[in-house]
């Protein structure tokens, strides 16, 4: 009904490329950290980074259905942290470049970045303004042409290797949202230090840094859109991170049931599988219908990507579900397995520490619902 020959094409491709690039990998990339540059090269190669960009910049200026694609081909990766840290590369770091940035952003940072050559970051997180976003800390104050960049930065992905940084920070100390401004802040700058790096309850395989600038002396012309409307601009960006999200989890989701059935389809007790516990089964279809519910409102929410149309609200709401969804599957699913799903070397475990971040990251659950409640008047 939604995709055609050359959607099919790109599905096969990304799922190729998941089961020789990426899952292979896994186990060790689990214990070290996914080598991003290598693997950011091998997608940019196949134009993989880009898919709804400009051509004009190396991009495949595709359609939203396209982008669906991807992203649920990316959803069978047997490790969270993958996906994340691709993510912040296609729709979490550069979505402001490629629609507020000038043609000089574009050809020396995003162009790179869609090609493998540069991995980027999301600078937004502190440690005391994270689901606040406007209480951040970080300054950057203008010198004749440039910006002098002083603060901190704490959770952020791909922080450890990232080439440039799409840094959110204060540039005026006036109240309100018209205080912020949005700059692309190349990491091999003197201030730029790498504080260290995190050890997370998931997504292990993905490097997360606390990042700090020290008098940091970025160009004025680093800045993405018009001054002072960084938190707007950023505002419209985690649109983006957010719907990022939302395939993945119902493709996950469904991956963890369809391993949970076979598991209990083989799992003797009393004499019976326990597939044959009517329980059992019906709360997993239970589940299969909320994973279905949340992928209609996904394929909904593209349909009003292509018309043009707000889908903040309808956003929201997919993260919202999304969050509770997965951890509701994951934990469910782990119950089944017993104590074999307690052992690190069984896959639901590493699903049920991966997971938990969902409901966390890139807007926990409570801002979703203030912002589903102030889209409803109340």
């Amino acid at each position: 009904m939604y995709f055609n020959e050359e959607h099919n094409a790109l599905r096969n491709m990304v799922r190729k490329f998941v089961d020789k690039e990426i899952n292979p990998n896994i186990d060790t990339w689990e214990e070290k950290t996914v080598p991003l540059h290598e693997l950011f090269k091998k997608m940019g190669d196949l134009g993989l980074l880009g898919i709804t960009y400009d051509q004009k910049y190396g991009g495949q200026g595709l359609d939203y259905w396209f982008d669906l694609v991807f992203l649920e081909e990316l959803g069978h990766v047997k490790a969270g942290g993958v996906p994340m840290a691709i993510g912040v590369q296609t729709h979490m770091a550069t979505p402001a470049v490629h629609e507020y940035g000038t043609e000089y952003l574009k050809e020396t940072y995003l162009r790179p970045a869609i090609a493998g050559d540069m991995v980027t970051a999301i600078g937004v997180t502190e440690a005391g303004a994270g689901s606040d976003v406007a209480g951040l800390k970080t300054k950057a104050v203008r010198d004749g042409d440039s910006y002098v960049i002083n603060g901190s930065k704490l959770f952020i992905t791909n922080g450890c290797q990232a080439d440039f940084v799409t840094l959110l920070a204060r540039t005026s100390d006036k109240p309100g949202y018209h205080s912020f401004g949005l700059f692309v802040v190349p990491t091999n700058l003197p201030g730029f230090v790498v504080s260290k790096k995190l050890d997370k309850l998931g997504m292990r395989c993905s490097d997360t840094a606390e990042l700090f600038f020290d008098d940091l002396r970025v160009p004025a012309e680093n800045l993405i859109g018009k001054s002072d409307e960084g938190f707007i601009i950023q505002m419209k960006q985690f649109q983006h991170e957010r719907f990022f999200a939302l395939p993945g989890t119902y493709v996950g989701a469904r991956d963890m049931i369809d391993m949970t059935v076979k598991y209990i389809q083989e799992r003797i007790v009393f004499g019976k599988p326990l597939i044959k516990n009517q329980v059992l089964r019906h709360r997993l279809v239970d589940w299969i219908t909320e994973i279905e519910c949340l992928k209609q409102l996904t394929y909904h929410i593209v349909r009003m990507k292509v018309k043009g149309l707000d889908v903040t609200r309808e956003i929201s709401m997919g993260k919202l579900l999304a969050g509770q969804l997965s951890f509701k599957v994951s934990n469910g699913c782990l119950q089944m397995f017993g104590g074999m799903g307690y052992m690190n070397e069984s896959l639901i475990s590493r699903n049920f520490r991966d997971t938990r971040l969902l409901s966390i990251g890139g807007g926990a659950e409570e801002v979703m619902k203030e912002v589903i409640a102030r889209y409803e008047g109340f």
